[in-house]
């Protein structure tokens, strides 16, 4: 079978394997039965986004966890970084996040975080996978097999359910805003907010307005379909009109599950995860913060931020792409600072999830600390042109196996020397090799791609 698991959980169509009413069952009641292991009763957290078929598969996952005798508690509509923080402040076995980001409602998922508030181990993601291959399914149970809140509750805990979802959004609400947001003063300041209708929409207005804020919301009312619809970090198009429409100072783009964040300056410019990861980590190196001068990014990073860090003596440490593999350098290396080009960023000190609205305090305390505006913040960071070449391949040889191949390879990089980057790699999925070249020249790097595109061609192309 298939591996269920990607680097974000587990992803697909609601209502279709493995988001089938039976399988997700099944994956609760084996996630569930091998915390139980563990020796205590198993706490689960659970939280969703905004989804039409999200409160069904909560329903199925916990009646499969409560069949394998865990304690299941709602949050209901919650951030991804929301249920991360109750996991490791409640204590709990594990925490579940029912979403799928930034795809469209059709589509939902499963992340399961560890009690450090950080994703699941592999090996237990590969324990449910193969609980699912070999059929080692369980009907869901019914609520009096365990304890079930607040979904499937018996009547006498009926009117306890919305009062423990609104407390447990409250605890995280009061983290973000007593204890991120301590002492930061946003009066003054006009933000233009795009929940992406999503699990931020009730969330983050209330969050930066009590910190004194005039907050404008926009693509806030979540109907269960229009999550991500043209919104939120994906599309930047109507928060860039609006912050002009306003003359805001700046406006923040969340995508479904508020995991990571994207801003647009007050002259209506595009900052993005690059640029971002750029005005954190000189600020933090200002203050004597910035462990080691070191910030980690992934290979899809642009040049132009390795470039902009070496000015500032600050070194560029490179993953595979995944925030999953941004968190496991940054807690190597003990660094503080970490992100993806997309809005992930990761500040191990204050949470092990990337969390857009922590992101977003912590920019702001930024702005406010160094009395600049965002567009002042990024200054000095320039991003490079870009080019990516996809060549059809008949097997995937290493490219260090190719002769003409490694030729070409060898004399673009020397061309490129210190001010550009070369990433030549073959899709994980389909029978491509992939070439992406960054530099100060635009016709210069296309001229590079297609040299070593072709040398690609020449010796394994598969043709038309």
């Amino acid at each position: 079978m298939k591996a269920l698991f990607g680097t974000d959980g587990i992803r697909g169509e609601a209502g279709r394997f493995p988001l089938d009413p039976a399988t997700v069952s099944a994956i609760g009641f084996s996630l569930a039965s091998h915390l139980a292991g563990r020796g205590n009763t198993p706490k689960i957290v659970i939280g969703r986004d905004t989804r039409e078929s999200g409160e069904a598969i909560e329903e199925s996952l916990i009646q499969g966890a409560v069949r394998a005798g865990a304690k299941c508690l709602s949050a209901g509509v919650i951030t991804t970084p929301g249920v991360a923080f109750l996991t490791r402040k409640l204590d709990a076995s594990a925490g579940v996040v029912i979403s799928a980001s930034h795809n469209p409602y059709h589509d939902n998922g499963i992340k399961i975080f560890a009690p450090s508030g950080q994703k699941m181990a592999d090996s237990v993601e590969r324990r449910i996978e193969a609980d699912i291959a070999s059929n080692n399914r369980t009907p869901g149970a019914s609520p009096s097999s365990g304890l079930v809140l607040p979904i499937n509750v018996t009547s006498q805990e009926e009117g306890l359910a919305p009062a423990l979802e609104d407390k447990l959004r409250e605890e995280y609400l009061s983290f973000l805003a007593n204890e991120i947001g301590k002492a930061l003063n946003l009066a003054g300041l006009t933000i233009v907010i795009d929940c992406a209708n999503g699990a931020s929409s009730a969330l983050a207005p209330a969050l930066f307005s009590q910190l004194g804020a005039n907050v404008i919301a926009i693509n806030a009312t979540p109907d269960g379909r229009n999550i991500n619809r043209d919104c939120g970090s994906l599309h930047i198009e109507s928060l860039r009109e609006k912050v002009r429409q306003e003359r805001a100072d700046l406006g923040v783009a969340f995508d479904g599950d508020a995991d990571r964040s994207l801003f647009v300056d007050g002259d209506g410019n595009f900052v993005d995860g690059d640029a971002t990861l750029w005005a954190l980590a000189t600020y933090l190196q200002t203050h004597g913060r910035l462990k080691d001068d070191v910030v980690v990014a992934t290979v899809m990073s642009n040049i132009g931020l390795e470039i902009a860090l070496r000015s500032a003596g600050i070194r560029l440490a490179r993953t595979d792409v995944g925030d999953k593999y941004v968190l496991e350098e940054l807690l190597r290396l003990g660094a503080s600072l970490g992100g993806e080009q997309s809005g992930h960023i990761i500040l191990p000190e204050l949470s092990l999830a990337g969390d857009g609205m922590i992101t977003t305090l912590c920019l702001l305390r930024a702005l406010r600390e160094s009395h600049k505006t965002l567009a002042q913040m990024t200054a000095g960071f320039k991003r490079y042109p870009q080019i990516l070449l996809n060549v059809r391949v008949r097997e995937k040889v290493p490219f260090t196996d190719l002769a003409s191949v490694r030729t070409a390879i060898t004399e673009v990089e020397e061309l490129l020397s210190q001010q550009g980057r070369l990433l030549l790699r073959y899709s994980g999925t389909e029978p491509l090799a992939r070439v992406m070249i960054e530099g100060e020249d635009q016709s210069q790097i296309e001229d590079y791609a297609r040299r070593i595109a072709g040398a690609i061609e020449r010796e394994i192309g598969a043709g038309e």
